[in-house]
């Protein structure tokens, strides 16, 4: 496994590159019930050494591109949580924004199936994206969705 890592080492990286990734001819897309007029959950307020972390990370973010302050009628809470290791895990609470969305119809294997998938198979992994949820653009049209508040109460998208 350390083979293949270290051959495909600019996709495993260990930070978050300083640019947006780039366009794949695919976007992640929101498909939002329809007459929703906002769908919006108040900040609420978190301990100073959270918001020092969140104010890093949207600083770290906003630097490389990847938010820009937002005004839009939508918007999500964010939080932190401490990570067994050391330092803190980002959290946005997408929890009404996914109650109005449309659930997308892919078909994913049942967890029931999986094991006679891979039955005869002598190499088992498991890979973990470094935020994941940053590698794939979005549909420029659904950004404001994804707009979070900070305890700072500046809006991103």
């Amino acid at each position: 496994m350390y083979g293949l890592v270290k051959e495909y080492a600019d996709i495993f990286l260990d930070k978050m590159p300083d640019e947006l990734p780039s366009v794949r001819g695919i976007r992640h897309v929101i498909d939002i019930l329809p007459g929703l007029k906002y769908c919006i959950t108040r900040q609420w307020p978190l301990p100073k050494e959270q918001v020092i972390a969140i104010d890093e990370f949207f600083a770290q973010r906003q630097k490389a591109g990847h938010v820009r302050e937002s005004k839009s009628p939508y918007g999500s809470l964010y939080f932190s949580v401490m990570k067994a290791t050391d330092g803190w895990r980002t959290v946005h609470a997408f929890n009404k924004l996914s109650d109005a969305t449309i659930p997308v119809q892919t078909p994913i294997p049942r967890k029931d199936m999986t094991p006679d998938g891979m039955f005869g198979s002598t190499i088992f992994s498991a890979i973990d994206l470094k935020d994941g949820f940053c590698q794939i653009r979005m549909r420029e049209s659904d950004t404001a969705l994804t707009t979070v508040s900070t305890p700072s109460s500046m809006l991103w998208k």
